[in-house]
């Protein structure tokens, strides 16, 4: 399957994992275009914003269960996409309650986005991609060592 590639996402943070890369690049396209229009229009989608959080968590899920599927202990970096959803959903409800604005929210976003597969899922598709199972007995690898974000 060839996957389209629009740029958003910088060649330095492709994991070489097809499906994870597509969906890295959709979260970065979804964040452009919402900064698009919260700039452009001065208008606040909240919907978008609400979709975009729906995309983080989709995408998380395609993560767990790649690691599941692998046998990988995912405790970690589960703790990571968890903490960060609840971070970015009270961001949000900041936004929507005029406490902070939505550029601060996207900023954030992409930022921590992009740390986060520089440093989380690289190491996660590393393992993945070193063959590292778990077996009967076995210990379990975890997919990243990174602290969760704290809330």
């Amino acid at each position: 399957m060839k996957i389209h590639f629009s740029g958003l996402l910088p060649e330095a943070l492709l994991v070489d994992l097809p499906e994870i890369d597509q969906q890295h690049e959709e979260i970065f396209r979804r964040i452009e275009s919402l900064k698009t229009t919260c700039f452009a229009d001065n208008f606040i989608p909240i919907d978008d914003l609400t979709d975009l959080l729906d995309y983080f968590a989709l995408h998380f899920a395609t993560e767990e269960r790649i690691a599941d599927a692998a046998g990988l202990d995912f405790t970690d970096h589960l703790r990571i996409h968890e903490d960060t959803l609840r971070l970015l959903r009270k961001a949000l409800r900041d936004v929507i309650n005029g406490e902070h604005d939505a550029h601060s929210f996207l900023r954030y976003a992409e930022y921590w986005f992009e740390r986060h597969i520089s440093e989380d899922d690289r190491l996660f598709v590393a393992t993945l991609q070193a063959g590292i199972r778990s077996r009967s007995g076995v210990h379990r690898q975890p997919a990243s060592t990174c602290f969760a974000a704290q809330a």
